[in-house]
């Protein structure tokens, strides 16, 4: 699989679970939704460009990861205060009884949205001759080797989040598609553990 195609699946589970609808929603279950919902406007807004269906525009893609890390970390984890789950919440219980694991998500999508506005300026992978599919995978040192990749096990990204070493510079080394498909997989991750799926 390569990062375009990655890039464009996440951004999909993202942009849809944010275009649900928030009716019945108050108090700090709607302000979570509207920062959902702000995270993913921002997915979709740059999605096209990851995709090559747009020009590719660094500024754009710079305040949509501002917008991401806005919306993450403890400014995430603030607005899930235990018995604020239920209907119309989307937030499972598991939240709360793996605390620990949501806080670090939520925080490693910080790091990643950080990342990920500083790689902007690096432009798209193909720009750049290309990065392997082998180097994304967990091929190269770069992501801390075969515990760490983020397509392997132990750590890494579909284990759910990304390897617990990298930095936002780590990120912001990246061509910018390839720290989109990061921040992304963040996203998912998160929602697969932490958000339930209408049934």
């Amino acid at each position: 699989m390569n990062i375009r195609l990655t890039s464009i699946a996440l951004a999909s589970v993202i942009a849809g679970a944010a275009a649900l609808a928030h009716t019945g929603a108050t108090g700090v279950v709607l302000e979570r939704m509207e920062g959902m919902k702000a995270m993913g406007d921002a997915v979709q807004a740059v999605a096209p460009m990851m995709r090559g269906e747009r020009e590719y525009d660094a500024d754009a893609l710079r305040r949509a990861a501002e917008t991401i890390e806005a919306h993450s970390g403890n400014a995430m984890t603030d607005l899930f205060p235990e018995g604020s789950n239920g209907d119309p919440s989307e937030a499972r219980d598991r939240i709360w009884t793996d605390w620990d694991s949501f806080v670090s998500l939520a925080e490693q999508l910080e790091v990643a949205a950080r990342g990920l506005a500083t790689a902007a300026d690096n432009g798209l992978a193909h720009e750049q001759g290309g990065m392997s599919t082998g180097t994304m995978m967990g091929g190269s040192s770069m992501m801390g080797g075969p515990g760490n990749a983020m397509m392997g096990s132990g750590n890494g990204m579909m284990g759910g989040g990304m390897p617990d070493a990298m930095t936002a510079e780590d990120i912001g080394a990246m061509p910018a598609d390839a720290a989109f498909a990061m921040t992304s997989q963040v996203c998912s991750a998160c929602h697969t553990r932490f958000r339930a799926e209408d049934e």
